[in-house]
């Protein structure tokens, strides 16, 4: 009998987060093919990618009471560093939503989410096929680099006059000696080293899950 914790973890990456970034791709995808174009991708998944991400913030507390074995800093940096982009900025500021920016992020983050949760899901009940295995930690080799450069980094910088235009957030931001302007800035400057990080510890995990995943194989 499965224990609760896993019962828990597949209801959570199966019916909730691995429908759903499924169904984020197909209305994606089937905006591109209905009208020839990318312009409407925001207004086609931006809602539902919007609660999607929100809720993955479960993930980061998985990690901090131990359910699963990732890292609570490197699950927080993640999920930290895409609510940003897409709250505070995608969501905020209507002349970026229609940007190829957005197309290419949602589009990266749909695929390798689809893969992972749906990996997390069939690994809990002990039922993953050894090709999701292997498309888990290998497209992500080529995902994580689209949907950060073109993607993510491009998009913060093309919001930059915005953000100083209208002095965006400043409520909140008068209370500290930088701007939201200048923290977008920041972030941009730290964005690749930070995401260094996490893309050489994947590589780690990919050694180490596929090794394993090889001598499993052959007993």
């Amino acid at each position: 009998m499965a224990r609760p914790s896993m019962l828990y973890l597949f209801s959570y990456n199966s019916p909730s987060l691995s429908f759903g970034w499924s169904l984020a791709l197909c209305k994606i995808v089937g905006n591109l093919i209905t009208t020839s174009s990318i312009d409407g991708t925001y207004a086609s998944a931006g809602d539902l990618i919007c609660i999607l991400q929100t809720i993955s913030f479960l993930e980061v507390m998985h990690a901090a009471i131990g359910l699963v074995p990732s890292g609570v800093l490197l699950a927080l940096m993640q999920w930290g560093g895409r609510t940003h982009f897409l709250l505070a900025i995608v969501r905020q500021i209507v002349e970026v939503q229609e940007l190829p920016s957005v197309f290419i992020t949602f589009m990266s983050w749909s695929i390798s989410e689809v893969v992972r949760y749906s990996h997390y899901a069939t690994s809990c009940i002990g039922i993953c096929p050894s090709w999701l295995t292997y498309f888990r930690y290998t497209l992500f080799i080529p995902l994580y680099p689209i949907g950060v450069a073109p993607g993510e980094m491009w998009l913060m910088y093309q919001a930059l006059p915005f953000i100083k235009d209208r002095n965006l957030y400043s409520k909140v931001f008068d209370k500290l000696p930088f701007s939201y302007y200048s923290f977008v800035m920041i972030v941009l400057v730290f964005y690749p080293i930070l995401w260094s990080k996490l893309y050489l510890h994947l590589f780690k995990q990919r050694r180490s899950k596929l090794k394993n995943h090889q001598k499993k194989k052959k007993i």
